[in-house]
Parts: structure tokens; sequence; C-alpha cells
């Protein structure tokens, strides 16, 4: 006989069997507006189908186990033989393998690639988010390898396929898909990459090397290959590392051991030893940071949806807790006070989700020679990236963990229990801050562009003047931006200030331009005007609040 004790009420069901494309009404948005109309009902389709798939208990049960169940690192087989294997659940081959095959690691060359695979990425991030790394350096590699034809012809057809052949160490050749991981960091230099001491040697065969040394941050060590920076006679030179040589034969690929990370669990983070391992050069000698570049660009953009996913996720938990728990008299969704807090959340989540696909778009017009939704030329789309993607990096992935902290406490005692999955999402919050250079290179690097690249600031100042004169808060905003840019005294000390306010008052102006009424106005009377507080749930109570948690409601 069941305790009456124990009967459960005023508890809510758990967010599962949705779809979780079109609950995201942004993100919907944000699709058809930026794909062309022949491509549309197609992306819809797909996107739904993979939406659904990512809101069912089965999904959402594989991202729990390939956390709960970490990699393995194997050094050495029965016999003592050096094996450097890792193993994985096989959720983790689950979640991958779905992803390949939905095509996230296939944007280049697609028509609208870069703005469905950004959307898929930000639906299918958010059952786990630890899988995202290899899919992330995939899909990036394929810039850096076209700048040697010959090695793109033989790899990108592979990295960009829809087959997914797990993690088996076999010859590239034997393989319709391919994974590809990066290590560019040491232990003495860091995101200081020119600081590097690994050495690559000439062999006979041109453009053939080997290499001697250590990787600290060697990225999904299991891949098919690697993209590594290295010492070459001519300076720092980008190489391409295969695991497993032409014949057969594995490369020589140590795994010292696996990083014991703060959150990102289900994925492997590995040191890495090089002693006579063979290498193909990518690109000219002493060019090595030139030709990763935009491999590192497009990986930033991934840190920005990868943030957006865990805003999202975390946003659309706490406005379906509150909309199902009841307190002090009615449901917690309609408390002002707690109406104030969703809704200051789904701002930041929106404003993150219409940045990132609109700097996707940015890339297929880059791409296609055809102008974004929008934007202008391919010449001015390719200069806007230059300058926004480390802004939008710097800020998205710096507002993702208060977002998810505030989040997890709509769930109260709730959320800080595992089985809510909100620790989860608080964990892996900090990360894409961290990865591909973390906010102080971000912020110089904007201050790079800056200083050598005018048709950068050009284009930015641009995209953000389509919204004039709809707000004048944002027209004051961009006032005060232009005073910061114009006094360069002590602007590397002020750059976080000034990174911060580009960020800001671009998501104002795509908001203004594109959002809902109240959104826009909320966004730009908190975030520009300067009308909240220091904490989220500080918003003029005057706002339209109402609707836009309604627009966040999965």
């Amino acid at each position: 006989m069941a305790a009456t004790t124990h009967t459960v009420t005023n508890q809510p069901p758990p967010l599962v069997g949705y779809d979780v494309f079109t609950a995201d009404r942004a993100l919907v948005e944000a699709v058809e507006r930026h794909l062309p109309t022949g491509l549309r009902e197609e992306a819809r389709e797909e996107l739904s189908s993979l939406g659904t798939t990512a809101g069912s208990a089965q999904a959402q049960s594989w991202g729990a186990l390939a956390n709960e169940f970490p990699p393995r690192l194997r050094t050495h087989d029965r016999y003592g033989n050096r094996v450097d294997e890792v193993e994985f659940h096989p959720a983790w081959h689950r979640l991958l393998g779905h992803a390949v095959t939905s095509g996230l690691t296939s944007a280049w060359g697609r028509p609208g690639g870069h703005v469905r695979r950004a959307a898929g990425f930000l639906v299918w991030s958010q059952t786990e988010a630890g899988h995202g790394c290899p899919l992330s350096m995939t899909h990036a590699a394929v810039p850096a390898l076209r700048t040697d034809p010959e090695l793109a012809a033989v790899w990108e057809p592979k990295l960009t396929s829809k087959v997914y052949e797990g993690e088996e160490l076999l010859p590239p050749t034997a393989k319709a898909g391919v994974l590809f991981g990066m290590g560019m960091t040491e232990k003495q230099g860091g995101s200081d990459v020119r600081a590097n001491t690994t050495a690559a040697k000439p062999l006979d065969a041109a453009g053939e090397y080997v290499l001697t040394g250590h990787k600290w941050f060697c990225s999904a060590p299991m891949s098919d290959g690697f993209l590594v920076l290295a010492q070459a006679p001519g300076g720092l030179t980008c190489f391409l590392v295969p695991r497993v040589l032409e014949d057969g034969t594995r490369n020589v690929f140590r795994i010292q051991r696996l990083k014991d990370k703060l959150g990102n669990r289900s994925n492997a983070s590995a040191e890495v030893e090089f002693d006579g391992t063979w290498a193909r050069r990518v690109g000219e000698e002493g060019r090595g940071v030139r030709t990763i570049i935009e491999m590192v660009a497009a990986t930033r953009l991934d840190c920005v949806l990868g943030s957006a996913a865990l805003m999202r996720q975390a946003v659309a938990q706490a406005v379906h807790h509150t909309a199902y728990r009841s307190a002090f008299g009615g449901p917690l969704i309609d408390k002002p006070l707690m109406r104030n807090v969703l809704a200051d959340l789904a701002l930041e989540s929106e404003a993150a989700t219409v940045l990132g696909m609109r700097l996707a778009a940015a890339y297929d017009a880059v791409e296609s020679g055809a102008p974004a939704a929008g934007g202008g030329s391919a010449e001015s789309e390719r200069a806007l990236l230059r300058l926004a993607v480390p802004t939008a990096k710097y800020w998205v992935t710096k507002r993702c963990t208060p977002t998810v902290a505030e989040a997890l406490e709509c769930l109260g005692g709730n959320g800080y229990v595992e089985e809510s999955g909100m620790p989860r999402l608080l964990r892996e919050s900090p990360l894409n801050s961290i990865w591909e250079g973390s906010g102080n290179v971000q912020a110089l690097d904007v201050l790079r562009a800056l200083q050598r690249e005018p048709g950068a600031l050009d284009a930015f100042l641009r995209e953000v003047g389509q919204a004039r004169g709809a707000d004048h808060r944002l027209d004051a905003a961009v006032k005060g931006l232009l005073t910061e840019l114009a006094d360069l005294d002590g602007i590397e000390a002020r750059a976080r200030r000034l990174v911060e306010r580009m960020a800001l008052v671009l998501q104002g102006s795509l908001l203004v331009r594109w959002a809902p009424p109240e959104v826009a106005d909320a966004f730009c009377a908190s975030r520009l005007g300067g009308d909240r507080g220091a904490a989220f749930g500080t918003l003029p109570h005057t706002l339209d609040l109402r609707a836009v948690v309604e627009r966040a409601r999965p």
C-alpha cells in the first residue's frame, strides 16, 4: 500500500515530448528570415524532425547517460602494447551519430548551409553539449584545409559527409565520413600559441614533416585527423596529423591523460605527445596562424551558438516549471516578480539567438555571394564577421553563466538537484567563454580588427545603422559607442567595456528590426537605456513582460 504522505502533487511534468525547434519562436523566425524562399519548407521539415528527436525522452536520456558515464582512457592493451584509445558510452555515439546524419557537419557549399546547420546545432546542443566539440571541430576544419586544394579534395567530402562511422581507428580512405579535432595550446603558452615549442622537422617528400612535442589541450582525441600548430624552420606552421596512416599503421599519438573538467564531462579533452609523428603541412611555413584563423572564427561562432543553446534550454525549463508550479495562491508564472525574472532571462536568450543566426547568415552570404537578409555584399559580410564574431563570442558566452544560474534558481531546490538537468547546464555554462580564446583574447582581437581593418568597423556600423531612428535609446547608445571609439587613450584597459557596448548595440539593432515590439522595447530600456538593476528580474514594471514570457514558453 502506498503511503498517503508520499502522494506527489504540485510538481511540473517533465519538459519532454515536444519539438525543440518549433517551440523556439525566435529561432523559427530567424530561419525564415535568413533562408531564401525556396529553401524554407525543406529546412523547416528537417529542423522540426531534429527538434522532435531532441525533445524526446530517449534523446534526453542519451545526454544524461553520456555525462554519467564519461570517457575512459586506455593507454595499453592487455599485452602491454600502446593503443592510446578512448572509450565512450554508447549514448555518446548515438548523440554524435544523429548529429552527423542530420547535417551538423555539413554547411560548406550547401545552399543556406550555415543558417540551417547553425539552427540545427542550436537545437541539438540542447540535448547534450559535450559532443558539440567534435561536431564543431569537424565543421570548422574545412576553411583551413581549403588553403591546400589537394588536401581539401581528399578530406572535405569526408568532413561534410552525413555518414557516421563511429570512432574506430581506420585509414581515412576506408571511411566515408570522418571527424576532426584540433591541438594548438601548450603548457607554457596557452592562448599565446606563438610560444609553442612543438618542433616540425621536414622530410624528403614535399609537405611532409615529423613532429616532436606536446599539446596541453587536444580536443576529441579519437578523431580521424587533427589540425595542429608547430614550429617549422620557417616559423609557426599549421599541420594535418592523421590518427591512422594510409598504410593502416597508427600514427604516433600518445594520449597522456584526459582532463578532469568542471563540466563537459561526456567529451574527452586530452594531453597528447608527439614523438616522430607524421604530419602534412597545411598552407605555407610560418603562416600557421593565418592558415588556421578561419577555423578559429568558425569555432568561435559555434561557441556563441552553444551558449545560446544552453541559455534557451535553461529558460525553457524555467518557464515550463513556473507555468505548472503553484505557490502563494497561484501559478508562479503569473506572479509579477517571477514574471519579471523570466522576461529578463528570455530577453538574454533571444538576443543571443538572433545574433548567432545573423552571423551564420553572413557566412552563407560570403560563400554564395548573395546578400544576407538585411546585409550587404559578400565582401561587406566578410568584414562584418571579422569584427562581429569576436564581439559576439565575448559577450554571449559571458552572459551564459549568470543566465543559467538564475534560471536554475527559478526551480528552487529542485533545480539544484542533478535529476533536473539544471546542474549539468550550469557546469557547462562557463566553457564557451574559455574555449577558442577567453574574454581578454576576444576583446584584444576586436581591438586588433579596429586598428588594422577599418572596413570591419564600417561594416559593423552599417549593420547597426539599419535601425537608426527606430528607438531613441538605441540611437543614444550608438552615439556613446562612437564617442568611445574616437578616444584611443588607454584603449586596451577599456577593451572589455568597449566590446560589451558593441555587442549590446548590435543585439539592440537586430531586435529593433526583427523582434516583436515588446521584446525590442524591453531590451532597449534595460540593456541600452540603463533602466534595470544589477540582477535579473529588475526590468521596468511598465513593460509588457507577460508577452515576453509567453513568447519564450515552450
